[in-house]
């Protein structure tokens, strides 16, 4: 299993948790509140970003604690057995720690070891919610599979927050301070944008081969917010120095893309469809994407709260999706009922007041 001897400490609610032995299944079962869900937040913390809740760092750690946290995990990959951690202490509780045996890397660097997943009840209105929120989405998709995403995000993220700043300049700097960082910006916008296009024309493939029920299938098209190469970027970018100015901020760019996403039976915008069709067809996305997944690294889904609105039909077309793929799976719901058809195979614990006790 990809993920086993998992620690917490003084992570939200959880001052000292610790959950073992873990299976291709696993189960976090009990009340609202009672610390389910920050498991899997911590979780996902392994993953470069800022976790499946977007959290800022210093209102993570137990309030009644010492202040910072950690999280740690023995990761098991290519039949070794790899420690991975994150954390803050009270010192400097907005550096975040993140290291790989005991070595600090940069949390870019997470996506090396470990490729992870979420769907969470936040997202249930994804196709309804910001164009942001959508590229988030798609950006941990494309992670997933290609771990040198994380980096030229990165990339990204800084030379536009360069540009914007000289953009808002009181006078506006000379020419060649703008050419440098926008070949920057247009080199990793380019790889970004064009592993976003390649996901989406893998997703839209693997879409077609999903059976039309239980789940309904979505129609997905990527919509760049500008050129997709780095040649027109640099381009657009230059041509259009005069109305970002004016803006102060870049106005072209992948930071500008949107995920389009149509309901095929109704040939509706999902935005207009019916929360419990955006729900069906995020799951049905995640299933696609679930097939794309390879072993060359271990992989780890978490699906907080997903079963408890399904009916039976669908619940069943779930886990038989999740178990014949390579991922890990992590479940969240407050009654074992729902999950009856993979509780003999899973690893069950009970979650009350931000401890947990193992049930099976």
């Amino acid at each position: 299993m990809a993920l086993d001897r998992i620690i917490l400490t003084n992570f939200r609610n959880h001052r000292a948790t610790e959950l073992a032995e873990t299976r291709q299944f696993n189960l976090l079962v009990g009340d609202n509140g009672a610390g389910k869900t920050n498991v899997l937040e911590a979780l996902s913390l392994l993953a470069p970003g800022r976790g499946l809740r977007r959290a800022g760092l210093a209102d993570i750690p137990a309030s009644s604690g010492p202040g910072g946290f950690a999280v740690n995990v023995e990761l098991q990959r290519d039949g070794g057995t790899v420690r991975l951690g994150t954390g803050t202490n009270a010192h400097q509780p907005a550096r975040r720690i993140v290291q790989a045996n005991g070595a600090d890397i940069a949390a870019v660097q997470l996506g090396d070891w470990l490729s992870l997943g979420w769907l969470t009840p936040a997202m249930d209105r994804l196709f309804a919610d910001s164009a942001g929120a959508r590229r988030r989405f798609l950006d941990r998709l494309v992670l997933a599979i290609e771990p040198g995403h994380a980096r030229n995000a990165s990339r990204l993220e800084a030379a536009l927050r360069e540009r914007n700043r000289l953009l808002s300049a009181e006078i506006m700097p000379e020419s060649s301070w703008f050419d440098a960082l926008e070949l920057q910006l247009a080199e990793a916008g380019a790889a970004v944008a064009e592993a976003r296009a390649r996901m989406i024309e893998a997703l839209s493939v693997a879409l077609e081969r999903l059976p039309e029920a239980p789940f309904a299938r979505p129609l997905l098209d990527y919509q760049p917010g500008g050129p997709v190469d780095a040649a027109g970027l640099v381009d657009a970018l230059r041509a259009g120095r005069a109305r970002d100015r004016a803006a102060q901020r870049t106005l072209t760019g992948p930071h500008r893309d949107e995920l389009a996403v149509i309901l095929a039976g109704k040939h509706q915008p999902a935005a207009e469809c019916s929360t419990g069709e955006q729900k069906a067809m995020l799951i049905a996305i995640v299933l696609a994407h679930s097939g794309l997944l390879d072993h060359s690294r271990p992989s780890v889904l978490l699906l907080d709260e997903v079963a408890a609105h399904l009916d039976p039909l669908r619940r069943a077309a779930l886990f038989e999706r999740l178990r014949g793929g390579p991922a890990q799976v992590w479940l969240t719901g407050t009654e074992l009922a729902p999950f009856e058809a993979i509780a003999a195979e899973a690893a069950v614990w009970e979650v009350s007041g931000g401890t947990v006790s193992r049930q099976a």
